[in-house]
Order: structure tokens, then C-alpha cells, then sequence
């Protein structure tokens, strides 16, 4: 549902925000590839950090590259030293070691090892000099102005958002558009005020536009759960190969990420066929729901504490790498068993949306509970509307797929 003046203010919202989010871009980009020309450049011996050195941990299995870093005898500036773990290893706290530091025309300066670009004969690689510093000055401007692309990916999907309610409109009627809009104008606020730090190796941005796809996909997979419309398992699919990403990259929750691949996927495309095939006799574009039987349930529950025992303590017991909970390999373990106890929910879930029942959304509050927890103690923040959208939305479908079934008594509306 939606007048013609609400589409003329969200068609005109979403032209703003895409032209906001391309200038910011745009913007940004200009400015983490600005130059800086070198004013001077000073030699200076440099000393170990010792705050520094006390911060570093290394892997001798995992780290091929260790980074030292030293400062100025001075204090003033600082100097970082790329060295193999055999070289780290035995290099002592008290190391000293020279410096070339090179003072831009911006007030910054750049600093390598004296030796670093310099061949046998001590001879320096002007070249490659211009080329570490040029690096070296992106890595500090995109440092500086990277809340410019949080900033204009939030603008994007804002406009995005809007794009969607405005050519699906007449499917949703105002309070679903307006808790949609909602839940991703909150998205997006949070994602600016804390964004997200690189980890494994991948740029935080990266993250961020994935947790961000994730919650868009998954509030719209869930309106259209909530509508009774079969096309929320097209929607799903593109929910779960998203998740699988977030797994990977963050190298983590793997008993979610085997359960979204090897049970998800194909579940989304079996009840796509499933709810195809039971329209409601006077509105084909909805599905025909039922609800469950109480022996059933205790069953479920059941099942769902022994996978959650069983391979959470598997899943606890691996020593998987990952920057994501800081080495603290208690909340590690603690993830691992609530991992599990949402995934064998999950699966619970899935398989009640498959039979159409209406105890699907009572699994989703617990699942939503339990992933919250699990990205709060992952410092996840972003992805908290999305559980908020989750409670909110599940209660909204609870009762509308309850309220189908009374009007429906007719019908077979139990299940076993």
C-alpha cells in the first residue's frame, strides 16, 4: 500500500541518497590517493618499543611476516620493520637499528630501515623509495578517511532500501514498509558509529558490506516469510551464500556455516517447491500454513540438546585461527557451543518452514536469541537490528500466520 505522494518522498529520498553516497565516494577516493611530496629526509638511530614488543604475538606456524616496531631515540617518530619469525625470534629487546625518516609536505613522515632500499654498495633505490612512500601515504589516507566508504555504503543501501518499497510497494502494506525501512536506516547508523577494524587479512569495509547485505536480505526474507510468499526461499538463498562468506572470511561458526551449506541451501529450494504446491484457495500468492502437535515438540527439544552437546564439545576442542575473539580461547568456547545450539535450532527451523507450520517462528525467537548473544561476545554490533528486526518481525508473523489457521479450522491444520 502506498499514495502516490509517499512515492513521489521516497523516490526523491532514494535520488539523494545515491547522488550523497556517489559524491562521498568519490570524495574519499580522491583523497586516499592524494600524493605527498617529500620535504626532507633525516637519518636517525631507532630503539626497540618496548610497549610495542610486549603487544606482539606470533605463530611460528601461522606468521610468515612479523612486525617490530622501533622508535626514535628522540620519541618522535616511529619506525615498523617486517622480519621472518626465525629473525623475530632471536632478535633482542634491546636491538637498535637506523632509520631514514622522509617529512612530507603535509606535516606527516614516512620511516624504513636504513638498509631496506639500499643495494650492497649502500647505494639508495630512489625508485623504490617513491613507490614504498606513495604506499605507505594510501595506508595512512585510507587510515584517515575510511569512515568515507562506511559512510557512503550506509547512503547506497539506505537508496537501495528504498528502491525495493517503492517497485514491491503494493505487496507490503505501510507497517511492513515502515519496520523495514526501520530496521536498515538503524543498520546503517550503527555501522557508521562502529565500524568495523580489519581482521584475518580483510579490510574492515568488506566486513561491514557483507554483515550489511546480511541483515538487508534477511529482514526481507523475513517479511516475506511473515506474508505467507513462497519467494522468501529466493531470497534465502542469497541469505545463506552470504553467511557462508562472513564464515570464511571471519574463520569462524563452521557448524553454521556446514549447516547453512548442506542443509540450508537445499532445504530453501525444497520448500520453495513445497509452498508452490499448496496455495490458499482464494489468494494463490499465499501459502497455506498449519501448526504442530505437542508430543512433536518435546521430540525437537530433545534432538536439539544432544546436537548441541555433541558437536559443540567437537567444535570447542578445534584450534582454529581467528583475530575475531583476541586469543581468549574461553568465549572461543562458549561461541562454539551456542554455535551449535543455533545451528541445530536452525535446522529445526527450517524444517518446520518446509512443513509450513507456525512453531517455526517460536524456533526463530530462540535462534534470534542465541546469535545475538553470539555477536555481542564477537563485538558484532552492526548485526544487532537484525536481531531486532528478528523479534519484531517474528511476533508480527506469529500472529498473522495464527490468526490464518482460526480462519482456516477447516482445513488439516495440524501436523503429526
Amino acid at each position: 500500500m502506498q499514495t502516490r505522494p509517499a512515492v513521489i518522498i521516497k523516490k526523491a529520498a532514494a535520488i539523494l541518497l545515491a547522488i550523497a553516497a556517489a559524491v562521498i565516494m568519490i570524495v574519499t577516493v580522491v583523497k586516499i590517493n592524494k600524493k605527498a611530496a617529500v620535504m626532507s629526509q633525516i637519518e636517525l638511530p631507532f630503539i626497540r618499543d618496548v610497549e610495542a614488543m610486549e603487544e606482539e604475538d606470533y605463530d611460528p606456524e601461522e606468521s610468515t611476516v612479523c612486525t617490530t616496531t622501533f622508535v626514535s631515540e628522540n620519541g618522535d617518530y616511529t619506525m615498523e620493520v617486517s622480519l621472518s619469525y626465525e629473525e623475530w625470534e632471536k632478535m633482542p629487546a634491546e636491538v637498535g637499528r637506523d632509520g631514514d625518516v622522509y617529512i612530507l609536505d603535509d606535516g606527516r613522515y614516512v620511516a624504513f630501515s636504513h638498509n631496506e632500499y639500499r643495494n650492497e654498495k649502500g647505494e639508495l633505490d630512489r625508485e623504490a623509495v617513491d613507490a614504498a612512500i606513495s604506499s605507505a601515504v594510501r595506508d595512512m589516507n585510507s587510515d584517515e578517511y575510511k569512515e568515507g566508504y562506511q559512510i557512503a555504503l550506509a547512503l547506497a543501501l539506505m537508496a537501495i532500501s528504498l528502491c525495493v518499497m517503492i517497485f514491491f510497494g503494493k505487496r507490503f502494506s505501510n507497517y511492513e514498509q515502515i519496520w523495514f525501512l526501520s530496521i536498515m536506516a538503524l543498520a546503517c547508523v550503527v555501522s557508521i558509529i562502529a565500524p568495523e577494524e580489519d581482521l584475518n587479512g580483510v579490510q574492515g569495509i568488506v566486513i561491514m558490506a557483507l554483515y550489511l547485505a546480511d541483515t538487508f536480505l534477511n529482514i526481507l526474507c523475513e517479511l516475506l516469510i511473515s506474508k505467507q510468499s513462497k519467494w522468501n526461499f529466493i531470497v534465502s538463498v542469497a541469505v545463506e551464500l552470504t553467511e557462508i562468506a562472513i564464515c570464511l572470511v571471519l574463520a569462524y561458526r563452521f557448524v553454521t556455516m556446514a549447516t547453512t551449506l548442506f542443509f540450508w541451501l537445499p532445504i530453501d529450494i525444497m520448500s520453495f517447491v513445497n509452498w508452490h504446491k499448496h496455495p490458499d484457495r482464494q489468494k494463490e500468492e499465499v501459502t497455506r500454513v498449519r501448526k504442530l502437535s505437542g508430543w512433536a515438540e518435546v521430540a525437537i527439544i530433545a534432538g536439539i540438546v544432544v546436537w548441541t552437546v555433541v558437536l559443540g564439545g567437537i567444535m570447542s576442542k578445534l584450534d582454529i585461527a581467528t583475530d575475531l575473539f583476541g586469543g581468549n580461547r574461553t568465549l572461543a568456547t562458549w561461541v562454539a557451543y551456542l554455535d551449535a545450539c543455533a545451528s541445530a535450532v536452525g535446522i529445526a527451523n527450517g524444517l518446520f518452514i518446509f512443513f509450513r507450520i507456525r512453531e517455526q517462528w517460536i524456533a526463530w525467537y530462540i535462534c534470534a536469541a542465541l546469535e545475538a548473544i553470539i555477536n555481542v561476545l564477537s563485538g558484532q554490533f552492526v548485526l544487532l537490528p537484525l536481531k531486532l528486526g528478528y523479534f519484531t518481525n517474528t511476533t508480527y508473523g506469529y500472529i498473522k500466520w495464527t490468526k490464518y489457521i482460526k480462519e482456516h479450522k477447516e482445513e488439516k491444520a495440524t501436523l503429526l
